[in-house]
């Protein structure tokens, strides 16, 4: 861990003097009480750096946690071994790709009032009143995977154990709302004639209607990922019984040894440092003593379930995945479709979709073998994870 100042706290060897300046901006707030801390996989974000952890008091920044509200992983260990998997994986992708919609705007057609029972009955009635349209999309969008980074994968530990994991978010209903919210930050600080040291650093004072309201919606779409998750969780689980056992496929519940739901896109009130705090994790997972956590590293490498060392110097927290080098744009300029596919040798993936893929090559990330070691001090490791097979969606 590095002390670049006294607000900011650094794991990581491979932190670019941008993040470090953007996490400094949001240190400098006069409601940050502490210090930043920036894991080993922060990056440039949008108002905040993605891999930060920020604590806030008296106010909060909805920009912090970010448009994908609720974002985060979810891992399953199965009571499956490497040698009850099928040769061909290409029916179970199949499967999953026919169960778990994924791409962008992708959802379920659902009547409107099975939907909103199946929907709403799981996560609550949302706080904020939706539009028709938006309760559409909160509707037709619950259960599925989106796009970018968003991925499924069935992978191997160090003992030959089956593992499934899925990273999934809020969706396009948690991106309206974070949205909305961001915007009206900002034109409160012009209405009230208020300065911060970039705009989308806009925030909401504790004990005001706009700050309640934001607190409200903004659980609620955490609610909403996680549940989404879970459903999810569940379509893979089925396909996976089905592929191993195409006749008599196993119930989910018999397979299922162990499973961790986690955020990594979120806020939430916290004790540390003898005070009642917000501490907003955009890009980082919870690592309390005892926590378990998900850290995948990218298309193609490995996935790392922990167990949290309650570090109070990162407000027990640990880096959320490998975090990018390389921008999309940077990504589709320097990188080609042959090179990922090589990346992806021995892999059961959805390669017809390589050229929309490509962002998302491994080399675009960061090691993950070094963010692990370079937070060794935040997480104990308890298995390493190597995928045989990844369905993400696509634009």
């Amino acid at each position: 861990m590095e002390k670049v100042h006294d607000k900011l706290l650094v794991w990581g060897s491979e932190i670019d003097y941008q993040a470090r300046e953007q996490a400094s901006r949001a240190s400098r707030l006069p409601f940050v009480p502490g210090h930043v801390a920036l894991m080993p996989d922060a990056h440039v974000g949008l108002g905040a750096t993605v891999g930060s952890v920020i604590p806030t008091e008296g106010a909060i920044v909805p920009s912090f946690a970010g448009v994908d509200l609720g974002c985060g992983m979810i891992a399953t260990e199965t009571a499956y071994s490497a040698s009850d998997l099928p040769d061909n994986l290409d029916p179970l992708l199949s499967l999953v790709a026919q169960r778990i919609p994924a791409g962008v705007g992708k959802g379920r057609d659902l009547g409107y009032r099975d939907g909103h029972r199946d929907v709403f009955g799981v996560v609550g009635e949302p706080p904020s009143k939706l539009s028709a349209r938006q309760q559409a999309t909160a509707i037709a969008q619950f259960g599925t995977l989106g796009s970018g980074n968003h991925f499924v994968e069935v992978s191997l530990d160090e003992r030959g154990t089956v593992w499934t994991v899925l990273h999934s978010g809020s969706r396009g209903i948690g991106n309206q709302l974070a949205t909305y919210h961001i915007g009206k930050a900002r034109r409160l600080m012009r209405e009230y004639l208020t300065t911060v040291p970039d705009p989308d650093l806009a925030y909401f004072a504790e004990g005001t209607p706009e700050f309640g309201a934001y607190i409200r919606d903004m659980l609620w779409a955490q609610r909403y990922a996680y549940e989404s998750r879970a459903r999810m969780n569940r379509a893979l689980l089925r396909s996976l019984a089905q592929a191993v056992s195409p006749k008599q496929p196993a119930k989910e519940k018999a397979i299922t040894v162990q499973v961790v739901n986690c955020h990594h896109n979120y806020t939430e009130r916290e004790h540390h440092g003898g005070k009642d705090l917000w501490i907003t994790r955009k890009g980082a997972i919870k690592a309390g003593a005892g926590d378990l956590g998900v850290i995948p590293g990218s298309m193609g490498t490995d996935t790392y379930i922990v167990r949290g060392k309650g570090n109070p110097d990162s407000y027990n927290s640990s880096s959320h995945g490998a975090g990018r080098r390389l921008s999309r744009g940077d990504a589709k300029r320097q990188l080609d479709k042959a090179g990922l596919r090589a990346q992806m040798k021995g892999k059961t993936w959805n390669a017809a979709s390589a050229s929309a893929l490509i962002d998302e090559d491994p080399r675009a990330y960061k090691d993950i073998r070094q963010v692990m070691a370079d937070q060794s001090d935040l997480t104990e490791v308890l298995h390493v994870l190597t995928q045989v097979l990844n369905y993400k969606g696509t634009g």
